[in-house]
């Protein structure tokens, strides 16, 4: 029965999701698709080619947020594990959990041990989710509240607050740890200390990555809306950004699929941007941070498994 129920969840929430692109974007941007079709088109061979330069440099600089979390990971290693959790969680509702499984099973095959493999993936979530729900602050201090509107700002200083209560709560664990008492006691008191160090001796390399990682994605966001004809100034392209990248953390779609589109459209239409352009270029931004990593992650699965394999 639950595993009947959860083929029922996903499959609600992959045709969400696909109805959400298919059937409301055309609405949302106030477009037809065949505008949409006609700016895609007039993109050349040499701007897809650095546009994927783009995208690849963005994501070797998110390896460092994985090797500075997890000691001893190599980046070639830390890159197949970004590739196959994310192709995991942008096919998958509530995928979150299933893409940690995935790496946890590859980092495993490597030596990493499985306490190790937790501490890295709850010190890379909130590396994540601080990021994303900063990004709004930023946007606001860059271009003022009316572009983003209270409710964005609303949901980014609530995900804050919680984000850094968490820290705050996971930093002193002592009083719970003397409430739950015996083993998971131990294993909290364990897991306080290997967070601790980790973030003591990985912050640098982790806030660098995460920086430039977000700085690749946000320039990639602009060559993308450009390519398609749309060309932003500095407020603009950080407010499109930021609601593009916190609404990446709705789960109702996989990866947040529809729902980011469909945000980031309303918020450029709304600052007056050219609807075809604007969905197009929203498009092909999705295009490289959503869809066209779930083959990717396929190769690097595929890649582990052959080599783990031939070793065995």
């Amino acid at each position: 029965m639950t595993r009947w129920l959860r083929g029922v969840a996903s499959l609600a929430s992959l045709g969400l999701a696909a109805w959400l692109v298919v059937a409301l974007v055309p609405t949302v941007g106030g477009v037809a698709w065949s505008a949409v079709g006609a700016q895609l088109r007039v993109i050349g061979a040499g701007t897809a080619l650095w546009l994927t330069a783009l995208w690849l440099a963005g994501l070797w600089a998110y390896t460092y947020v994985l090797t500075g979390s997890l000691p001893g990971l190599r980046h070639t290693q830390a890159f197949s594990l970004n590739a196959a959790g994310s192709a995991v969680s942008n096919v998958l509702p509530f995928g979150g959990a299933a893409g940690v499984a995935v790496t946890a099973v590859m980092a495993s095959s490597w030596g990493h041990s499985a306490r190790a493999i937790t501490t890295s993936a709850l010190v890379t979530g909130l590396w994540n989710s601080l990021s994303r729900a900063a990004l709004p602050l930023l946007a606001l201090a860059v271009q003022g509240a009316a572009v983003l509107g209270d409710g964005v700002l609303i949901a980014a200083v609530t995900a804050a607050g919680v984000l850094l209560l968490a820290v705050a709560v996971l930093l002193r664990l002592r009083w719970l740890c003397k409430l739950l008492g015996g083993r998971a006691a131990r294993f909290l008191l364990r897991l306080r200390r290997q967070t601790g160090q980790v973030v003591r001796t990985g912050w640098r390399r982790m806030t660098a990555g995460m920086l430039a990682y977000l700085l690749l994605q946000g320039v990639l966001l602009w060559w993308c809306l450009a390519a398609a004809g749309v060309h932003l100034g500095l407020g603009p392209t950080v407010a499109a950004f930021a609601v593009s990248r916190l609404l990446t953390l709705a789960v109702v779609t996989p990866g947040g699929v529809g729902v980011t589109e469909n945000g980031t459209i309303a918020l450029l239409v709304g600052l007056g941007t050219p609807a075809a352009p604007a969905v197009a270029g929203v498009l092909l931004f999705a295009f490289f941070t959503y869809l066209v990593e779930i083959p990717l992650g396929g190769v690097a699965w595929f890649s582990w498994s052959a080599r783990r394999a031939r070793s065995g």
